[in-house]
């Protein structure tokens, strides 16, 4: 077997040097601080200052917020969610109180789902702000949600997809594609870059490795291959990048001499890995 190691799923978009925002906190986020130049310390700054001047959450899961916790102590932060996201960490979850600790604390910001939004970000070239449009996926809530929380939370906000554009570009974020949920494809499609979801390659995969008694569909991700797979089913016209992420350790994607991964590849995909640099 031939790959690469990779840490948790966790994307930074910057719209200058001195401004990113994370796509989700993953658990493996301050290894990926302490590895990346790009968020590193400003010299001139704090020691605890980093570019990262806001997160948002496509989900309560626990790869999407763990990482949060890891910034606690860091500069002030905006953290963007809907509403049903914020209570299932503040009122299930008190470890996240903790955020609430800094100084300022940390601002929440309710993002609206379907409609344009400004975020705090602005190019350092063409002055633009970048905006964000959520994309309600379905899904379901993780299974730590007690279950009289769960029964009053809108079901259509449990999963976000996340569109992205600053003046003609435009990308689209989803690291769980929920199985029956379509209103992703029009913007995928519209986007000249995507990051989605690659999590299982078969359907029955953790069953398979006795990992679960669930399918990837199951419990929240389509699988890349078979009838209705995501290597079938979406192709995009407009000839963008695509690139899986959000990829599980059972995934023989993953093994470089497979013909999973030349499979991948044939079909026009690319295999995120820990440093890959993007531009639009």
């Amino acid at each position: 077997m031939r790959a690469q190691p990779r840490t948790q799923a966790q994307v930074s978009v910057f719209a200058s040097p001195q401004q990113a925002l994370l796509l989700n906190a993953s658990p493996d986020l301050r290894t990926q601080l302490l590895s990346s130049p790009l968020l590193a310390p400003p010299e001139v700054s704090s020691a605890r200052s980093t570019p990262i001047v806001g997160i948002l959450l496509t989900s309560a899961d626990v790869d999407s917020v763990c990482g949060m916790l890891h910034l606690r102590e860091f500069q002030p932060l905006r953290v963007y969610a809907v509403p049903p996201v914020r209570r299932i960490l503040a009122e299930e979850n008190r470890i996240f109180r903790v955020l609430e600790r800094a100084i300022p604390p940390v601002e929440w910001v309710d993002m609206p789902l379907d409609t344009w939004f400004p975020l705090t970000v602005r190019s350092s070239e063409s002055g633009e702000s970048v905006r964000c449009r959520a994309v309600p996926l379905g899904g379901a809530y993780p299974d730590y949600v007690s279950d009289d929380l769960r029964r009053s939370l809108p079901r259509e906000q449990a999963i976000l997809g996340l569109v992205f554009a600053q003046g003609s570009k435009q990308f689209f974020y989803a690291p769980a594609l929920p199985a029956g949920s379509r209103a992703w494809k029009e913007w995928a499609c519209s986007s000249s870059l995507c990051l989605l979801d690659g999590t299982f390659w078969d359907d029955d995969e953790l069953i398979s490795a006795g990992a679960s008694s669930k399918t990837a569909r199951e419990i929240g991700h389509v699988p890349l291959s078979g009838a209705g797979g995501l290597l079938e089913d979406f192709r995009p016209a407009n000839g963008g990048r695509r690139v899986l992420i959000h990829i599980n350790n059972t995934n023989p994607i993953l093994d470089e001499d497979s013909p999973e991964h030349r499979e991948t590849l044939r079909a026009g995909w690319e295999i995120a890995y820990d440093g890959m640099e993007l531009e639009l």
